[in-house]
């Protein structure tokens, strides 16, 4: 396994990048109910309104809500009525990650580089237009029904996309400092995490910084294994579980038999300060995992000084890691639909590069105290 400085180095050494991806560009959920995730997010996360699509703009089987907050944009999408392929997949799946945009410079070149090298297409390069300019996309195919979407968009100055139009609404709670997408996890079935390590690397020429294995993510009952990929500079990262034998179910278990299929576990959004957006998360009702207490008993004996205070974040629950590079500080919601599936990890790194490993234990007690309260243990 790669040690952070090692990671880096290899991360960096771009200049072949034959991907280059310049961020993330939005991710597209399927919801059961579009209008009503969007006012969660607004209220609870912070988002602001920005685009809409739907029988106002033409659509006639979905409507698209998109929110914004900083650089990180999520599209709300939802069927107008029965028999469609979102309907279908929301029956197999429920609510979760359909699309992963990728930020790019050229298209047409990004679709045919990644399926010269094996990618399976899913969107043919194509060029939408409206009076704000054009903006050329394409897609792969990805785990479970998951998608990768490539958007090329320097000669577009419109709200989102052409067909959506700008949505402005008196309502628009404050935002609370998310900022960016840090990274996505996805899961996998037993067996398959390495099949996806290998498309990142031959596909996409993405490089594997860390890896874990059930002794690193394990507890009395259940254990599993991750790898992580990023591309050329460092801004996509993809961690890529599956589940280890144990004596019950691991988490991705459980997400596996809920979900259905791979898919995308969990989005970490990264803040400033952790603090301040954590509060202001719970005080808008978003509800977090827990660790015990007496993980800050001794937590500065294993990651040393920090620069907060250690009552406020023992008081929100936020945990923290140190790495070569520095420490992190973060937390994970429960699941944010019906399904015990997705979640989000709000995430501050003070220096860290890594994904917190000194806390997989704690954490992974933690969901499986609920799971356990869901019977799925």
């Amino acid at each position: 396994m790669l040690n952070t400085s090692e990671a880096n180095s290899k991360i960096f050494k771009g200049a072949q990048d034959f991907l280059p991806l310049l961020g993330t560009d939005y991710i597209e959920l399927y919801v059961s109910n579009a209008k009503q995730a969007a006012h969660y997010y607004k209220t609870a996360f912070g988002f602001q309104s920005l685009a809409f699509a739907g029988l106002e703009t033409g659509l006639r089987d979905r409507e698209s809500y998109v929110v914004v907050q900083d650089k990180i944009r999520l599209v709300l999408t939802s069927p107008l009525k029965a028999g469609t392929a979102i309907g279908k997949h929301l029956d197999d799946h429920g609510d979760g990650v359909k699309h992963i945009a990728l930020w790019v410079e050229d298209a047409e070149v990004a679709f045919n580089e990644t399926v010269s090298r094996g990618a399976s297409p899913y969107m043919e390069p194509s060029v939408e237009e409206d009076e704000f300019g054009t903006v050329k996309r394409s897609g792969i195919n990805l785990y479970g029904d998951t998608k990768h979407i490539f958007v090329e968009r320097k000669n577009y100055n419109g709200p989102f996309l052409p067909g959506f139009k700008k949505w402005e609404t008196h309502y628009n709670p404050a935002p609370i400092g998310l900022k960016y997408v840090d990274h996505m996890v996805a899961n996998v079935p037993l067996g398959h995490m390495n099949k996806w390590v290998d498309f990142y690397a031959n596909v996409m020429g993405f490089s594997q910084i860390l890896s874990f294995d059930d002794k690193d993510i394990s507890t009395e009952y259940s254990a599993l294994m991750s790898k992580v990929m990023s591309n050329g500079n460092g801004r996509i990262k993809f961690p890529i579980n599956e589940p280890a034998p144990g004596l019950k179910k691991s988490q991705v278990d459980e997400y596996l038999d809920f979900y259905g299929t791979a898919g995308v576990q969990h989005i970490a959004v990264a803040t400033d300060n952790i603090i301040e957006t954590v509060t202001a998360l719970r005080d808008r009702g978003v509800e977090f995992l827990r660790v015990p207490s007496t993980y800050y008993d001794t937590v500065l004996d294993r990651v040393g000084k920090i620069d907060e205070d250690l009552e406020p974040l023992k008081n929100l629950g936020i945990l923290i890691d140190r790495d070569d590079e520095g420490y992190l500080l973060q937390i994970f919601t429960n699941t944010v639909q019906a399904r015990p599936t997705m979640f989000f990890e709000i995430i501050q790194r003070k220096g860290a590069q890594s994904f917190g490993k000194g806390n997989f234990k704690a954490l992974f007690e933690a969901l499986e105290r609920e799971q356990d309260n869901r019977g799925n243990l």
